[in-house]
């Protein structure tokens, strides 16, 4: 690997897409830390998913840097390699494999090379048992290891896809609303996991929420017209007048 650009996991400058005329991204310069967890937040068509896309390469930028790890650029990647690389993502529907049990959900995610239909047919070794072991308590889903993934709840459907994230090993993952459509327990359940992720990998939540955002106590990034608006604690971007007027309102 070449030497490192930036210290820096992510780091995105001056990154500018547009479609037919609209820019959708323009001139977004952004930096996260290998153990951070940044909140990104803002009114609908601020640039947020479009910022996923083009850090997992759904989306190539007009123009801009995008790096990863150091000196990694995701402008010539494409979405296999980016997720090779280490970024995982998790869409605000989950997808899981609902007529599957949940350990087996975790086993076909595992980062291994074998067949999805050689993986459940095949005999578990100690390590991948250890790892699903692992990932089940992470997720909070030890005593729903047996059930069918679509008899699960809709917060434990998000437990579980962020589990077969993990098992991916990301250095990074985008977490898409996590909090919709959850109980007030599972939300805040939902917090303490991603904090306790946070420990040791990277995460982008992008979240409407605003007591969910809160609970997760991190840097808060407000996106408006594609660009970076405020960054900063929840309370200085919240009293950050723009902010109010373009998104929060009075």
């Amino acid at each position: 690997m070449a030497a490192p650009i930036t210290p820096a996991l992510l780091y995105l400058d001056n990154v500018t897409v547009s479609f037919d005329g609209f820019r959708a991204l323009n001139a977004l310069s952004l930096a996260i830390d290998h153990t951070e967890m940044r909140a990104i937040i803002g009114p609908n068509g601020a640039g947020k998913t479009t910022m996923m896309d083009v850090i997992t390469g759904k989306t190539r930028p007009n123009e801009g840097t995008a790096l990863f790890n150091g000196s990694h650029d995701l402008t010539y990647l494409d979405e296999a390699a980016i997720a090779e690389l280490g970024i995982g993502r998790k869409f605000q529907t989950p997808t899981v494999f609902e007529m599957h049990s949940v350990e087996d959900n975790l086993l076909l995610a595992l980062k291994q090379k074998r067949s999805p239909l050689a993986t459940l047919l095949s005999r578990r070794t100690a390590q991948e048992r250890e790892r699903i072991d692992a990932l089940l308590e992470r997720v909070r889903l030890t005593h729903q290891r047996h059930r069918r993934a679509g008899e699960l709840s809709h917060g434990q459907k998000q437990w579980l896809e962020i589990g077969m994230l993990l098992a991916q090993q990301p250095k990074l993952l985008l977490i898409d609303e996590p909090a919709a459509g959850m109980t007030d327990q599972e939300t805040a359940d939902t917090a303490d996991l991603l904090r306790d992720i946070a420990k040791t990998q990277a995460v982008v939540v992008v979240e409407h929420d605003m007591t969910f955002v809160r609970d997760l106590g991190v840097k808060v990034t407000c996106l408006h017209e594609g660009s970076v608006l405020a960054e900063g604690s929840l309370d200085a971007v919240s009293a950050n007048e723009r902010v109010i007027e373009v998104y929060l309102g009075r």
